[in-house]
């Protein structure tokens, strides 16, 4: 469903005037982390949810539906909302690959054949972009495959989606049922990389061997697209304003659009707890994306340097194995060194899982940069780092903010690592929203999951403050300086006097 949003929002707006609202709308939807979203999705469309309370003011129904897409036994509810929160993700990832493939081109030669814009996309954009969005694809498919947190608060309860099966057998106080546990990280794993291999399969029998359908057939179709986009845009969105007032409300009876009263009740009880939370939440993802950052920049200039480089499919490893088969080996080594090691543990899984983000974030801008103009500070005198830092860093620095912001939202929204490594001594704001929002009171889990939606957005506004206030002036006049020098020194006649 991701993929094929993603596709139908590509092919209705690139190239428009609305694209540049959709890239810039991407940051907002993407900042939002799965645990807030899941909150915020379940508070609109629980029986007695704000979607329903519409729907029931306009039909004129006084009691709450029988029915609900919430922990529903089919996982409609959390099929729709991973869908949801994966589409932003796959739109940013898209970016860059209809960039390199050169859309415009191919659509000025498709229309020249009678293709109309809908069928261009489909008959020739398609199969490119598609191979291309392989590994961001498989990153959705492992993530939907094996996520926990989300799981529990929107998927079905009695049986439970594997991968929360898992971590209820993880978290059986019979020390005995353990080797359970590990067999069941084990088929996790299985199934993940059997999942991987069914879709690749498929995109092999659908782009390489049953071709008829990009050359044979009409040259119109018409495809949706717009309106569905400002619909998930729509129901992302409302997910932060119905936690902001859910977290206030004291009294709101169903069928009642809006709250009878509101009281700050909840965030004064909860204020004194909330400090600590906050804190280890913000010192988790300073260290994690301070350190991601520090060794994607390490990684990639080394690539450039030498021209070698780790394979990106070992970069992406993380993102492609469920977490809880990756985390139950790295307890397991944990268990054999002597002493407390639960702090440093959940430092560096908190790393684990932010680099390959920051990596990714940081590689494009990377293989964009001019080395020319490395070389050339370098012929005027400078040496190696003070070229990087007074030429390269100045340009780059924007992508770097962003990608510290991308591994800091990550780190915040990491649950099984803080949970399992960290031994159950290190709460976080997210390990504290998924515990509450199974959880009778909705005030209290909308309270946590605000705040736990908020934090991204501080690192994002800081990333773009930031950037600002380094990038226009001083880097205009900093290249406006290199240029007049690199002029001078190649078109100036030589001095022979001296």
């Amino acid at each position: 469903m991701a993929v094929l949003i993603t596709f139908l929002t590509l092919q209705a707006w690139w190239g428009n005037k609305g694209w540049q609202g959709i890239e810039k709308l991407l940051s907002p939807l993407l900042a939002v982390p799965h645990v807030a979203f899941a909150i915020g999705f379940s508070l609109l469309f629980t029986p007695s949810g704000w979607f329903f309370r519409l729907f029931a003011f306009i039909t004129g129904q006084e009691q709450p539906y029988n029915w609900s897409i919430v922990q529903d036994n089919l996982g409609i509810g959390l099929t729709l909302a991973l869908a949801l929160k994966e589409t932003p993700f796959l739109l940013l990832m898209s970016i860059s690959v209809l960039r390199q493939i050169q859309v415009d081109k191919l659509l000025t030669v498709s229309r020249s054949l009678g293709y109309n814009r809908s069928a261009a996309w489909v008959k020739v954009i398609l199969p490119i972009w598609l191979r291309k969005m392989r590994f961001p694809v498989y990153a959705v498919l492992a993530y939907s495959l094996s996520v926990v947190d989300v799981a529990m608060i929107l998927g079905p309860s009695s049986p439970p989606t594997f991968a929360v099966l898992v971590w209820q057998w993880f978290n059986d106080p019979d020390l005995s049922l353990l080797p359970r546990a590990a067999v069941g990280a084990m088929m996790l794993f299985g199934l993940c990389l059997l999942i991987l291999a069914i879709y690749r399969k498929i995109e092999t029998i659908f782009l390489d061997r049953i071709q008829g359908w990009q050359f044979s057939g009409s040259k119109q179709l018409s495809l949706p697209g717009k309106n569905i986009f400002r619909l998930v845009s729509l129901i992302s969105l409302a997910t932060l304003p119905i936690l902001l007032v859910w977290s206030f409300a004291l009294r709101w009876s169903f069928p009642d659009l809006w709250p009878l009263r509101f009281s700050l009740r909840f965030w004064q009880q909860e204020m004194s707890h909330l400090s600590e939370l906050i804190g280890n939440s913000l010192l988790l993802a300073l260290i994690a994306a301070t350190t991601a950052i520090m060794l994607s920049v390490a990684c990639l200039e080394y690539r450039d340097r030498y021209h070698k480089s780790i394979p990106r499919l070992v970069i992406a490893t993380p993102m492609l194995i469920p977490q809880l088969s990756v985390l139950f080996g790295i307890q397991i080594s944990i268990y054999v060194l002597p002493g407390a090691w639960h702090v440093p543990a959940t430092i560096w899984a908190h790393i684990l899982f932010a680099f390959p983000y920051v990596y990714l974030a940081l590689d494009g801008p990377w293989q964009s940069y001019d080395q020319r103009l490395t070389q050339t500070a370098i012929s005027l005198g400078k040496n190696r780092w003070q070229a990087w830092w007074l030429v390269k860093f100045p340009l780059l620095i924007p992508a770097i903010l962003l990608a510290w912001a991308v591994g800091a939202s990550v780190s915040l929204a990491q649950y099984l690592p803080t949970q399992l490594l960290g031994a159950g001594r290190i709460m976080t704001l997210t390990t504290e929203a998924v515990s509450l929002a199974s959880g009778e009171d909705r005030r209290v889990s909308a309270l946590y999951g605000l705040l736990q939606a908020m934090l991204p957005f501080l690192f994002f506004a800081f990333a773009l403050a930031t950037s600002r206030l380094a990038d226009p002036k001083r880097q205009k006049s900093r290249l406006t300086t290199l240029k007049a020098s690199i002029y001078d020194f190649v078109g100036k006649k030589p001095d022979y006097k001296h």
